[in-house]
């Protein structure tokens, strides 16, 4: 099995890449997040690989990250998730923002992704919610940050951040994920404008 290949990127398509690992060009298969972070044609990139081998085919799935990987994997042990849907989820939630999803319940975070139902994003959510803080490094305060009447408990400074980034169109788990990340950075004693201020910078990534 491969899992990992280095190499240099020859060529885009819509939903792959075409690695070039000693003069071998190797089809994988990306989300469009991976996509979107990998270097121009003719440079170097590294890529965590999946082999999922069928009857017919043999199939290579890219990522980032490790992490982005082991999801992609945890993804498809949900009933109606194939490799298509997992790269599309993430696609558009990167491993810690889909962690957080999953452990405050948000399947509305979830069905954003092309292909997932309400359905399909309540069985993701209900299945993965006890696995979701192994994979995904989920801040020990998020819940509490994310989660309803239990955000009350939060200092004043945090509960205005996140219902400011909740106002200005943010989901709520995003918004949390955001403050949270803020306050490791600028510490417990923050005002609400500068954790505002770096909770937008959070989101912008």
């Amino acid at each position: 099995m491969i899992g990992k290949l280095k190499g240099v990127i020859d060529s885009y398509a819509e939903d792959h890449v075409i690695l070039d690992v000693h003069g071998v060009g190797y089809v994988v298969q990306c989300s469009s997040r991976t996509l979107q972070k990998l270097p121009p044609a003719g440079e170097a990139a590294t890529l965590a690989i999946e082999t999922q081998v069928r009857e017919d085919a043999i199939r290579l799935f890219g990522f980032a990250s490790d992490a982005e990987r082991d999801w992609f994997r945890l993804l498809q042990s949900v009933q109606g998730v194939g490799s298509k849907v997992a790269l599309a989820i993430l696609g558009i939630l990167p491993p810690g923002e889909l962690a957080t999803a999953i452990a405050s319940q948000d399947k509305a975070m979830v069905a954003r992704a092309p292909g997932v139902g309400p359905k399909l994003a309540q069985r993701i959510v209900l299945e993965l919610k006890d696995k979701a803080p192994a994979f995904g490094h989920v801040d020990p305060n998020l819940a509490q940050l994310s989660g309803g009447d239990e955000s009350m408990t939060a200092p004043a400074p945090v509960r205005d951040a996140i219902s400011a980034l909740v106002n200005l169109g943010y989901a709520r788990p995003q918004s949390a994920a955001a403050i949270a990340a803020s306050l490791r950075e600028l510490g417990d004693e923050a005002p609400t404008a500068a954790l505002i201020r770096r909770g937008l910078k959070e989101l912008s990534k």
